[in-house]
């Protein structure tokens, strides 16, 4: 395929000169007299590289640089100045451009820099098409992994898909349980039927009751009007109830029943409502010890566990992670706006080396903070080392009594992967506590 060069000078005879000398080397070159006339020509196609004079009277090259970029940041742009300084380029790099050329050059560096940027531009290209189809080998929906052991779990949702019994999903926080149970849903006989998840751990234990399984108007005080539940929202479809660990004895034995009897009654009503619809349940918490402790009810535990499976923590697929990090930058970049062109080698290494206590959901927010911070389109180790910068020291160079405390209180909430509830019990403290120490 022939390669589309556009070709921008304010001045006529350098403009023929490089339209002449490109073509002869088999590019289809567009010239367009100054950077307005370059505008007008970007808007109406797309070049693999344009090479722009800096001056010019109308637009000037590092304003068409931040334009192209705008339109299409993987677009390679060469600059070429009379007036080159080390801040003129620094300038023109920090803007997009792939390289520059001083004047007066030969026709011959011209070329040379003119065709690394192409091979740049392909090189990238074929990049993104090869992760994209790499995505497409290892991806189940939403969730990506090409090591072995997200090549069993795949596995495993697609065999529990096909059956219609209750699933426990055993993980820490952070794994990605949420979207192995929406991916046995999707893929199930289910899939045309809602997914309705709910947090045990995050509502308070008095309104979970009514949350799950409703209320008649006036069962209590407060409840002015009737609400059909979560179990009713969900008839035809799966119930996904997280933190299932985290329920009540009260609560358990009523779960326990209505996953009996395929029923449930709403608080406050004298008659049963019957259901059709399959109930998954996740918990970062050891369910067997649990029963063993007598705090988890043992015939619950196994009419949930019918089909049991577990996520693996990030520091057991570590193959995973420079390909969840490069996900992750992707679609980071593309919500900000931004060029991003990856992680350097310093950066990579780093991340195969974190421990990712937060797993998951901590690379993910790593990854984010960091592109938002970031100062140029590869991320350094500098950039993702931004949320883990040591506290303010206090006398003598030390940290204070509080820096080391707050300090400690942010770990241990990244290690439990955001939720309060359960950085709170690690931590000794109420919710409430932890709430205000984090304000």
């Amino acid at each position: 395929m022939t390669p589309s060069l556009l070709v921008v000078d304010n001045d006529p005879e350098m403009l023929a000169v490089l339209r002449r000398h490109f073509e002869g080397e088999g590019y289809a070159v567009t010239p367009a007299a100054g950077g307005r006339a370059a505008l007008a020509a970007l808007a109406s196609g797309s070049f693999d590289v344009v090479l722009t004079d800096l001056v010019m009277d109308d637009v000037d090259g590092l304003t068409l640089v931040r334009e192209t970029q705008t339109r299409d940041p993987a677009q390679r742009v060469v600059l070429m100045t009379a007036f080159a300084t080390l801040e003129t380029a620094i300038e023109a790099i920090r803007a997009g451009a792939y390289d520059y050329l001083t004047k007066p050059f030969k026709l011959g560096e011209a070329s040379v820099a003119v065709r690394r940027a192409l091979d740049d531009r392909r090189l990238r290209e074929e990049n993104r098409r090869l992760r994209a189809q790499v995505e497409r080998r290892f991806s189940l929906d939403s969730i990506l992994g090409r090591s072995k052991a997200m090549q069993t779990v795949f596995e495993q949702v697609r065999a529990i898909a096909a059956s219609e019994s209750t699933v426990l999903i055993l993980g820490e926080s952070g794994t990605g349980k949420e979207l192995v149970a929406r991916a046995i849903h999707q893929h199930g006989v289910r899939h045309g039927g809602p997914f309705v998840p709910v947090n045990c751990a995050a509502i308070p234990e008095h309104l979970l009751e009514s949350e799950l399984f409703g209320h008649e108007k006036g069962a209590f005080t407060g409840a002015d009007r009737k609400r059909r539940g979560l179990f009713v929202e969900a008839d035809g479809g799966t119930l996904f109830l997280d933190e299932v660990g985290d329920l009540s004895p009260a609560l358990q034995g009523k779960l326990l029943r209505a996953l009996q009897d395929r029923s449930i009654r709403p608080v406050g009503a004298s008659q049963d409502i019957r259901l059709d619809l399959r109930v998954i349940s996740a918990t970062h918490r050891d369910l067997p010890a649990l029963v063993q402790q007598g705090t988890f009810r043992e015939d619950l535990y196994y009419r949930l566990a019918v089909l049991p499976m577990r996520v693996p923590t990030l520091r057991e697929r570590t193959d995973d992670i420079l390909m969840l990090a490069d996900h992750f930058l992707r679609r980071a970049a593309e919500t900000l706006g931004r060029a991003l062109d990856g992680f350097d080698a310093e950066a990579s290494a780093w991340l195969l080396a974190h421990r990712w206590p937060g797993n998951v959901r901590e690379l993910e927010n790593v990854v984010e903070r960091a592109a938002t911070l970031a100062h140029g389109p590869r991320l350094t180790l500098k950039d993702l080392h931004v949320e883990f910068a040591a506290p303010a020291a206090g006398g003598a160079g030390r940290p204070t009594l509080a820096d080391l405390e707050i300090d400690y209180i942010r770990r241990v909430v990244a290690e439990a992967g955001g939720d309060k509830r359960a950085a709170a019990r690690l931590l000794g403290v109420s919710v409430r506590t932890l709430q205000r120490k984090l304000r």
